[in-house]
């Protein structure tokens, strides 16, 4: 798989680029809680600005479903991009996505190098959801060449994603991937493509439903896989275990059985949890106490793997050349049950692998616990990186794929 990237895209000099960013982020009191998303556009936008392009960016946020829902309006993340950016930024806010007023708006562009118009909020439009194709022609008359930099939308079959770029591609305009793209497409890949074993994966999180295709995937590709998180009571009940008042899928049992099948007959060793951390309910004032993952009491629930596990898997980890992790081991928001989450971070950012994380929780924890600089490659991807590493072709990236 090649990429087209900035540097095929040619002279810059003049060009309106509309770029598709990976900008859904949590708003809180009318602010921006969490600029991981904002600062990781930042390389594709300064690069594009530095050589003399005008920019159209624009993004989703949340789930508004084809209608204007004030809370998920873009203006928090238009004031934090014109913080980090120290460039003009306007932002138009509309009752919908386009309006004679934006479409002026990008029309100056033209005349003004370095200059950012932020569009509201893509999924206000019914059309970017459906991938229609009459949306995505409006969107190509704001600008003259493509870039997507939004990884974290990769996966979705939407007008932004899927039917602009193509749009462009027939026009005969410029389409490129933006530099956070390529270098999430570049790092995963690194994950399928013969990776230096053993080869570790470590998973987590509330529902096995969630990872059922990732883990049928992985099986066949790593050497070991760690299972915590709530998802792994499904696992231990499925074997016999008695876990409690625990998260437990029974329509998931046919699923773990055979996952857990194919993996003896493949010497793929899995790892679940030997001593949990257990309470009544989710609560941070609630009593606690760690018991035996098999023979969790009926009155209690796992809510992080315990301490001995936290072991057991620091001693796999450290042994492995290649690590995937995605998903929480806990509830790690909460200090009386983020043991575990941390002490497997922490295990993993003190290797010498190749370590990636997945996205989503696993990424926030990263955060959480400032362990940033021990990991290889964090994904900005979540539910896209899980399904790049299950195999599938993700409609952003079949667009900006060089034909062979």
């Amino acid at each position: 798989m090649r990429l087209r990237t900035l540097d095929d895209i040619g002279d810059l000099g003049g060009v309106r680029v509309f770029v598709r960013l990976d900008l859904n982020v949590p708003i809180a009191d009318g602010k921006v809680a969490d600029d991981s998303r904002v600062r990781a556009s930042m390389p594709t936008l300064t690069e594009l600005l530095d050589r003399g392009a005008s920019i159209v960016a624009a993004s989703h946020l949340g789930r508004p479903k084809g209608k204007v829902v004030e809370s998920k309006r873009l203006r928090p993340v238009a004031d934090l991009l014109r913080e980090y950016l120290g460039r003009v930024v306007e932002y138009v806010p509309t009752d919908g996505v386009l309006s004679p007023e934006v479409e002026q708006s990008c029309e100056a562009l033209e005349f003004e190098r370095g200059r950012v118009v932020l569009l509201e909020n893509l999924r206000f439009d019914p059309g970017e959801e459906a991938n229609d194709r009459a949306f995505a022609q409006r969107l190509a008359g704001l600008a003259d060449a493509y870039v997507d930099d939004a990884f974290g939308a990769a996966h979705r079959a939407h007008a932004s994603v899927a039917a602009l770029p193509e749009v462009f591609e027939e026009q005969g305009r410029p389409i490129a991937a933006g530099r956070l793209l390529q270098k999430e497409v570049d790092a995963l890949s690194r994950l399928l493509q013969d990776p230096p074993r053993p080869y570790v994966a470590v998973l987590g999180g509330a529902k096995v439903s969630d990872k059922c295709d990732t883990i049928g995937a992985l099986i066949e590709r790593v050497d070991a896989l760690l299972v915590g998180g709530a998802m792994a009571f499904t696992f231990i009940t499925d074997a016999g275990g008695s876990t409690g008042k625990s998260l437990v899928e029974p329509e998931r049992f046919p699923d773990v059985h055979r996952a857990t099948a194919r993996a003896q007959e493949l010497g793929v060793v899995v790892q679940l949890p030997d001593d949990v951390v257990a309470a009544p309910e989710v609560s941070v004032d609630a009593p606690h106490r760690t018991v035996p993952s098999r023979e969790i009491p009926g009155d209690l629930m796992g809510l992080d793997i315990g301490p001995r596990t936290v072991e057991e898997f620091a001693r796999t980890i450290a042994d492995a050349k290649t690590i995937m992790w995605a998903g929480p081991m806990g509830v790690y928001e909460l200090e009386p049950f983020g043991a575990g989450t941390r002490g497997v971070a922490t295990a993993i950012a003190n290797t010498n692998a190749y370590t990636v994380v997945g996205g989503g929780d696993s990424l926030a924890a990263v955060h959480r616990f400032g362990l940033e600089d021990g990991f290889d490659h964090l994904s900005t991807g979540g539910g896209a990186s899980l399904e790049f590493l299950e195999g599938h072709r993700l409609p952003g990236i079949v667009a900006l794929e060089v034909a062979a």
